[in-house]
């Protein structure tokens, strides 16, 4: 009969290892991965191949597990599971250890950095970097040996998946196809729905490994949907704001507003609206916008007031973009006034002494 305890515990061993084999938890093994190693029979060796097994190794620069005795072995896009049965069998294979002998512990000592490229719809497409190190695990110099293997720990690193890769790509832009994206490794292609991080429907977290490459589709127009902070898109976006006739401002200057902020509330943030009716009513505003792909400069003018009264519409009042810049110009009314303060500001000290020189007469 099985007791109450040895069922429980097979049930949790059950959906443990489910959980670690289902596509969305698998973490493959990449170059740069340092593995902990544990052989507990290394001991039965005989002489003169007697050796420390266990250690601390690393995945190479080839994608290969360099273990003694034995040719490489190939690691890279495999989880520790399939690597602990490859180096199992090259072990009994060469007559080392008996199948009744040999029992091996891999654990993930360090997850390493990932390069991988990101294209298509987003702000920096290019190479990116994902799970970099933090500085204090940057030093490469070798550490005691019981050092290594206290340091041994399992938890995935939070940075070396898809949404990670695309963040550091700049996030997506409006127009991307973000239930279509494709992650192309080794010559296969995969297809990945992401939609979920904007709906709050569960989303399958995809792990990468280097030279991964993710290829953001574009769609035919952009979804506002989009257009906020979230793990995919920018948190802030960096606006130029041009104001030389606001005396409360210095010519232009850089500020950053939440990803998902329209044209009309950058015109309030740099003092381009209200005022006297009379005079500031008729103000204009411009919009920069440069494609730093293709260099192309857009610039679109607006009035004022109209894009605050009627601010409903993305075509009249578009949602702010990384570097585009805002530029706030006068009336005519307020232009004119100011030029004649001008006039009155140059001439007022010649007026003033023609005045004294007559009275002294």
């Amino acid at each position: 009969m099985f007791s109450i305890r040895s069922v429980t515990a097979a049930l949790i061993t059950l959906l443990a290892t489910s959980l670690l084999s289902s596509p969305g938890w698998a973490l493959p093994l990449s170059p740069g991965d340092r593995l902990r190693i544990f052989v507990p029979m290394d001991d039965a060796l005989p002489e003169p191949e007697r050796l420390r097994l266990s250690g601390v190794y690393e995945i190479n620069l080839d994608g290969n597990l360099l273990f003694p005795f034995l040719d490489p072995i190939a690691a890279q896009g495999l989880e520790t599971p399939e690597v602990e049965k490859r180096l199992a069998n090259a072990l009994i294979s060469k007559g080392f250890f008996r199948t009744d002998q040999l029992q091996i512990s891999v654990q993930v000592l360090q997850w390493a950095p990932v390069q991988v490229t990101v294209a298509g719809e987003v702000f920096n497409p290019g190479r990116v970097l994902v799970n970099a190190l933090p500085d204090s695990d940057k030093d490469s110099r070798p550490r005691p040996r019981s050092e290594q293997l206290l340091n041994t720990t399992g938890e995935a690193p939070s940075e070396r998946f898809l949404a990670a890769a695309i963040r550091g790509a700049g996030g997506l832009k409006p127009n991307a196809d973000v239930q279509h994206i494709r992650l192309v490794r080794g010559g296969q292609e995969q297809v990945i729905d992401l939609s979920g991080v904007f709906t709050g429907e569960p989303v399958q977290e995809v792990p990468l490994i280097a030279e991964d490459q993710v290829i953001v589709p574009q769609l035919d127009s952009p979804t506002n949907a989009l257009v906020r902070p979230s793990q995919l898109t920018p948190q802030e976006v960096p606006v130029i704001l041009s104001n030389l006739t606001e005396p409360s401002r210095r010519g232009s200057e850089v500020l950053t507003f939440p990803y998902g902020t329209r044209l009309s509330q950058a015109v309030v943030a740099a003092n381009c609206a209200g005022g006297n009716n009379i005079t500031n009513s008729k103000r204009r505003v411009t919009l920069v916008q440069t494609d730093r792909l293709t260099g192309q400069t857009r610039v679109s003018d607006r009035k004022v007031e109209s894009l605050l009264r009627s601010s409903a519409s993305s075509g009249d009042n578009p949602f702010l973009m990384p570097q585009d810049g805002v530029v706030c110009y006068d009336s005519k009314v307020s232009t004119a006034s100011g030029v004649l303060r001008f006039v009155s500001d140059v001439f007022a000290p010649f007026f003033l002494i023609q005045r004294l020189f007559q009275n002294n007469n």
